[in-house]
């Protein structure tokens, strides 16, 4: 699959932005496990161009994490351009234009996957984007409004024909949020029509190798974007490509070596963003490696209140030591119950 000038190989695996969830340790981890292409938390592009310090802070990429995309959002055309050019100035491999995230507030105001519900919006939007920044534009988007409006066959031609370089689908609509099942026989209707010639990379439902193996099978995908499945999870990056190249099933981690894991994410935490905000935006993440473990509450309080680095450490040395025998194969961690940004 190529990007631009961007040779990512054949059965590429992405992760997919999610908000306050796909900082720069996290992708790291998933780098280090085998992601192809990582993406930033997704940007609004009026904190961007107000300057607000959140959405600035989320430009921060580093070498480690190359190619990686910096995903933005909005609904006026001068602010989303504005804010291509400012994103193009921290010099990711990708530009990516969200127009399928289906939180309400986002929505509603016409930005995200409400930008579905005007076509033509959406198209001018994307093809000022791509004749103001020299990176390739990509867009994620959905199937379409509601089960009555599905209209990305004729969305997915129209932005091909505006220049962007790559177009991934989530297999739902807005209305169904992430309830029901992910349709990818309509993702892989539009990566198999011969008016198409950019990479199709497909999303929704993927939380296991088996999964991703059908998804390149059976629907012709180039590529699989993967979500929530990584929470507390970056290793199914590491899975997919083992069975795509044996037919072999790995294990699940030992509990051992999800301690180590964690550690080796909190100590890039805190190297990125300091030990104050790197311990407390770490607390999102350590408790979901271990999800499953019986009488860990008291640890897991633990390890979402702490402060003392050294302590912190040693507590999940202490997860090791107490729980480390204990068969956790069978248990993955709870999809997150939104997503924002993806």
């Amino acid at each position: 699959m190529k990007i631009g000038d961007l040779d990512l190989g054949k059965k590429t695996l992405l992760l997919a932005p999610m908000e306050d969830v796909t900082d720069p340790s996290f992708r790291y981890m998933c780098k280090e496990f085998g992601a192809d292409v990582v993406y930033t938390e997704f940007i609004s592009s009026d904190g961007l161009i107000r300057d607000g310090a959140k959405s600035v802070k989320k430009l921060d990429i580093c070498d480690f994490e190359r190619p990686v995309g910096i995903q933005i959002y909005g609904h006026l055309i001068e602010p989303m351009v504005e804010a291509a050019r400012i994103a193009e100035a921290a010099n990711p491999d990708i530009i990516d234009i969200n127009f399928g995230c289906p939180v309400r507030k986002i929505a509603t105001r016409g930005a995200g996957s409400g930008m579905m519900r005007d076509v033509p919006l959406m198209v001018e939007m994307t093809r000022q984007i791509v004749q103001a920044v020299k990176k390739p534009v990509t867009v994620k988007t959905r199937l379409g409004w509601d089960d009555d409006n599905k209209n990305i066959e004729d969305i997915a031609l129209r932005l091909q024909d505006v220049g962007i370089k790559a177009l991934t689908i989530h297999g739902r609509t807005r209305a169904q949020l992430y309830t029901g099942t992910a349709d990818w026989t309509l993702i892989g209707k539009i990566k198999n029509d011969p008016r198409i010639h950019i990479p199709i990379i497909g999303n929704g439902d993927i939380c296991s190798a088996e999964g991703a193996k059908e998804a390149f099978d059976k629907y012709g995908v180039d590529g699989v974007m993967i979500g929530r499945a990584t929470y507390g999870r970056p290793w199914i990056f590491r899975e997919i490509k083992h069975y795509l190249a044996t037919g072999e099933i790995l294990p699940q981690p030992s509990v051992r070596e999800r301690v180590e894991i964690a550690k080796r994410h909190l100590a890039k935490s805190i190297e990125v963003k300091g030990e104050h905000i790197g311990v407390i935006e770490m607390r999102r993440h350590l408790s979901n490696y271990f999800k499953g473990l019986p009488d860990f509450k008291q640890t897991r309080i633990k390890l979402v209140t702490l402060y003392d680095i050294p302590e912190l450490f040693a507590t999940l040395d202490y997860v090791a030591e107490q729980w480390g025998d204990y068969d956790l194969s069978q248990t993955l961690p709870t999809p997150l119950s939104h997503e924002a940004g993806r």
